[in-house]
């Protein structure tokens, strides 16, 4: 089928896509996974967490992405590994990704003027 003929229109009744994710591989106590998650919460990105000295599939997820070591924060943006990632770097990719991002703009402490 060529693409006049529907080929890459979406299939009806079959499975949902999924939704695009973002998971934080984290641990107690590290500055910069606090400094990371306070970030992309600010921003409103929503975001599944898994503690690595917790989870022991977690810390090998991690390990397997980290040249062995079991660097955090380590972020899954819908199947792309960031190690260490600015959250303005995960929240960038988050939207190329397709990964629902909150629509109000601006931070709340910001006036807007119009």
């Amino acid at each position: 089928m060529s693409p006049a003929d529907g080929a890459d229109a979406p299939r009806l009744g079959g499975p949902p896509t999924p939704t695009p994710t973002v998971t934080v591989y984290w641990r107690p106590g590290c500055p910069f996974c606090i400094s990371l998650r306070r970030g992309l919460s600010r921003a409103g990105l929503a975001t599944g967490e898994r503690d690595i000295w917790s989870d022991p599939s977690a810390a090998a997820f991690v390990r397997a992405h980290a040249d062995g070591n079991e660097t955090v924060p380590t972020v899954d943006v819908a199947g792309t590994v960031l190690v260490n990632p600015s959250a303005r770097r995960v929240l960038a990719l988050a939207a190329e990704a397709g990964v629902p991002l909150p629509t109000a703009g601006g931070r709340w402490w910001h006036r807007h003027r119009d």
